[in-house]
């Protein structure tokens, strides 16, 4: 897996590096601004890029400006934003356009590394890995009527963490249920939110991902 990691600081751009590094994985570029990494990803072509939000000249939102950027010129590049904030202005479109090859995870709420190493390898593997607390700042502010108020509070649950890239088993584990019982609840989910067989594989993704756009 190859790797662009955009972080201005210094210290942890370095541990990020020597971390993935660790789990055999080839860090590219190691930049600190915007600019740096969309020249990055134009010259390096990576599997995925590991941005953080807030970065020079602002430190407001160069880095989520980049990162759409860098879905709309290399769509095959996947985006990992690692980020102390949810910045919904940008951060809906993000995660809104292709249902594939995004994530946004909150550095605190990163509880350990295989955590982390898992998340970047779903989303240069075309998967997506959102935190919850993202998922639910976005559906807030996506619409004044809950759109997913077809669905039953068990079937959220199930949704939420389909989104957050568990599989039927995690599910099963997270919610303390079968594996039946989750694969049940899938297939009532993509009945009620309208996504065919048609849609492959991408079904998980954008049963989350239909509703948050503004």
């Amino acid at each position: 897996m190859r790797v662009v990691i955009a972080e201005d600081s210094v210290l942890l751009r370095e541990g990020i590096v020597r971390l993935l590094e660790e789990q055999d994985c080839a860090v590219v570029a190691a930049v600190g601004d915007g600019d740096a990494l969309l020249k990055a990803v134009e010259a390096h072509r990576p599997d995925v890029c590991v941005v953080d939000v807030r970065m020079p000249p602002s430190f407001t939102d160069e880095g989520l400006r980049a990162a759409l950027v860098i879905r709309e010129q290399y769509a095959e590049v996947g985006v990992l934003v690692l980020s102390q904030y949810v910045e919904e202005r940008y951060a809906s479109e993000l995660i809104g356009g292709n249902p594939g090859g995004v994530g946004y995870l909150l550095k605190d709420r990163v509880a350990d590394v295989d955590q982390f190493i898992d998340g970047l390898r779903r989303v240069a593997g075309g998967g997506a890995a959102l935190d919850p607390e993202v998922i639910s700042q976005l559906l807030v502010r996506s619409r004044k009527v809950d759109p997913l108020a077809v669905l039953s509070p068990r079937e959220q649950d199930v949704l939420r963490a389909m989104a957050e890239g568990k599989s039927n088993a995690g599910i099963a584990q997270a919610l303390v249920v079968g594996e039946g019982a989750v694969e049940k609840h899938i297939s009532n989910i993509f009945l009620k939110l309208r996504l065919s067989p048609t849609d492959g594989e991408h079904r998980r993704v954008l049963a989350v991902l239909k509703y948050l756009d503004t």
